[in-house]
């Protein structure tokens, strides 16, 4: 299909797009990457009335060492993301994953602020934020101001991002040494959204388990964190146990990758295998 007619601007900065936006009265939609927007364009899923090229603005991407964190920049594809040393060093899980979505053209010109901002809930990255605890910079008009991953995906392809603010970088912790992580997702095919995804931290301290986090992809109308099996594995729990309580609260979807039921004892299974793997089972 065509999309709809849109009017089309290209910023020079962070504070021309932010312009833009307010300019555009509510109504407009910034463009990186592209592989989101431009399919929902096409199928006239999005209809806005401008659209507002960020594409260019190279100051959004890096990797930086922030002290107790690792910055990306929002327009950090996801293969730099990848193959970036700090964050293979100090927060591998974010590495990892991002070596995960879709195929090599995806990750040479998706970016990291894109599929945040997105806000899908089949996406990969959004959970392991979740699960990291990770710290999301939007600047607006007012500046900038800091929303905890945990505040920030609403509903499906909700954030909490005002109308003409823009996400400028992600702040993720390091990891201590002791901590155990893992990503896991099914999908049907290669290079398909996952059917369920997993990410997992296990948080040791002298050997025993101090803490786990434990994000959930495609299990509800936003990433999830599934506290229930988090707290029974912190409290001495099995694995396998605590991978059955993954569901708790969960509202998993029903559609042509599988239904609900399907997609709640999947979530188990790779909870239980993502657990392991942290813990080094």
């Amino acid at each position: 299909m065509i999309p709809a007619r849109f009017d089309y601007d290209v910023a020079e900065s962070v504070d021309h797009a932010i312009e833009l936006l307010g300019a555009g009265g509510g109504d407009a939609k910034l463009l990186a990457g592209g592989h989101s927007l431009v399919p929902a364009l096409k199928l006239r899923i999005a209809r806005p009335a401008k659209l507002v090229d960020i594409g260019r603005l190279s100051d959004l991407a890096y990797v930086r060492d922030g002290g107790t964190h690792v910055a990306i920049g929002a327009l950090t594809r996801h293969a730099t993301v990848a193959a970036d040393d700090t964050l293979a060093e100090h927060c591998p899980i974010v590495s990892f994953t991002a070596g995960q979505i879709g195929d090599p053209q995806v990750r040479h010109c998706g970016t990291l602020g894109g599929t945040l901002a997105h806000g899908d809930p089949a996406s990969d990255m959004p959970a392991v934020m979740l699960a990291l605890g990770a710290d999301l910079v939007a600047r607006g008009k007012g500046g900038e101001r800091v929303i905890a991953a945990t505040d920030f995906f609403t509903g499906v392809f909700e954030t909490a991002l005002a109308p003409d603010e823009v996400l400028v970088e992600a702040r993720v912790p390091k990891l201590a040494g002791s901590t155990g992580w893992s990503y896991m997702k099914a999908s049907r095919r290669a290079q398909d959204w996952a059917t369920v995804g997993v990410a997992a931290l296990v948080h040791r301290d002298n050997g025993s388990i101090a803490g786990a986090s434990i994000g959930l992809v495609n299990m509800g109308g936003t990433p999830l964190r599934a506290k229930a099996a988090e707290d029974a594995l912190a409290g001495g729990t099995s694995a396998a146990d605590a991978a059955m309580l993954v569901t708790d609260g969960a509202q998993p979807p029903s559609d042509h990758a599988g239904s609900s039921e399907y997609r709640a004892h999947l979530a188990q299974v790779m909870a239980r295998r993502a657990l392991e793997q942290a813990l080094g089972d």
